[in-house]
């Protein structure tokens, strides 16, 4: 088996980042006492658990020169000048590298997942969800692992890069434990669906729509435990300590709509950094992604009661406030459907397999 170490192109700062905390640990004694979403969603995470290595056929094959088989446009510099000059081969190579790039980020986004969940189980004082976020962290896992042999296919991978971090180390690092749901439940996990949703509507690669199409639908349900339990929350609060949440919220939703511009990626490359950042904000297909994006956040932030004078003022001057009426529960719905036609044609690709080995006999 490759070992990711071995085919990082860029090496990380370290074999390990520590990430200082703060924070009390919380137990509590009313193990009886539940919401009643949220005890539904503990069941269904317990129910909807899965494994990487039996619902995935790994031995699918991909394309050397555009592993995922995605449309040219999904390149966001497929229209700059440097790029338009490359041979073909200089061209698949780009590819391949912007691809495993963004699968590199899904994997070290999902380790940031795996431990704000096992964070949240040891912080939130309520038992039920201390249930449900102990199934997440096993989620969480799942994914590291499923994107981690995905990227060994492409024998190419990124450390994680620097707005990423940032916003992971901001949400760690806040003692408060709505913080640490309000940066990965509905900001991280929001940007992860926009991404997610864009290789699995798009790639034709079977194993790479496949892969985000699982994973997309455990994060939907995240995104719900995170909506229940901030809901229920947020009322709680003073105007003040609502304001300090937006103020976040407003920044972040910034940093990932201006900031993740691959410049490490095209720098090791040896491409020109501004001519491939700029063709990356203005192109369709990141115009696309920043649409997905906001119309996973805007609507829970709605939900979530974090809709004040402030973070309207804000995602109005962004020119995302009409993304507030998305049906964020049809999204989720929707993600979950998906994932259940792909189970469907596995097992139609099976029983197709199991009759000619009969008839071979």
């Amino acid at each position: 088996m490759t070992a990711i170490k071995d085919i990082y192109v860029l090496q990380p700062e370290g074999k390990t980042w520590p990430v200082p905390q703060d924070f009390d640990v919380n137990f509590n004694w009313e193990y009886d006492d539940g919401r009643a979403a949220m005890m539904g969603l503990y069941a269904k995470g317990k129910q909807m658990q899965w494994d990487a290595e039996t619902r995935i056929d790994w031995s699918q094959e991909i394309d050397e020169d555009n592993p995922e088989q995605m449309p040219e446009e999904s390149l966001p510099i497929h229209m700059a000048d440097c790029y338009l000059k490359m041979s073909r081969q200089e061209k698949a190579t780009v590819r391949r590298h912007f691809q495993a790039w963004q699968l590199s980020q899904f994997m070290q986004g999902e380790q940031g997942a795996l431990i704000c969940a096992a964070k949240i189980v040891t912080q939130v004082p309520d038992a039920d969800s201390k249930f449900y976020a102990a199934t997440q962290t096993i989620d969480e896992a799942r994914h590291v692992e499923a994107y981690k042999k995905l990227l060994t296919k492409f024998k190419v991978a990124y450390p994680m890069t620097k707005p990423l971090q940032d916003l992971i180390d901001q949400t760690l690092r806040d003692s408060r434990w709505d913080m640490t749901y309000l940066g990965m439940q509905v900001v991280i996990e929001g940007l992860a669906l926009a991404s997610f949703g864009q290789i699995r509507d798009q790639a034709q690669n079977p194993l790479c729509a496949q892969v985000n199409a699982y994973v997309m639908q455990d994060e939907s349900r995240h995104v719900a435990f995170g909506r229940l339990a901030l809901r229920d929350y947020y009322p709680k609060l003073t105007q003040k300590e609502r304001d300090e949440r937006e103020e976040f919220l407003l920044e972040a939703s910034y940093l990932m709509r201006d900031r993740f511009d691959a410049v490490e990626l095209w720098q090791n490359l040896g491409l020109p950094i501004e001519e491939c950042a700029k063709s990356m904000y203005e192109s369709g297909f990141m115009e696309k992604f920043r649409n997905s994006l906001f119309t996973r956040i805007v609507p829970i932030v709605k939900d979530i009661g974090l809709w004040g004078e402030y973070i309207q003022k804000g995602y109005t001057e962004m020119g995302v406030i009409d993304y507030a009426k998305a049906d964020v529960q049809a999204l989720q719905d929707n993600d979950e459907d998906i994932a259940k036609q792909f189970d469907a044609r596995q097992r139609d690709i099976q029983r197709v397999i199991d009759r000619a080995q009969v008839a071979a006999e």
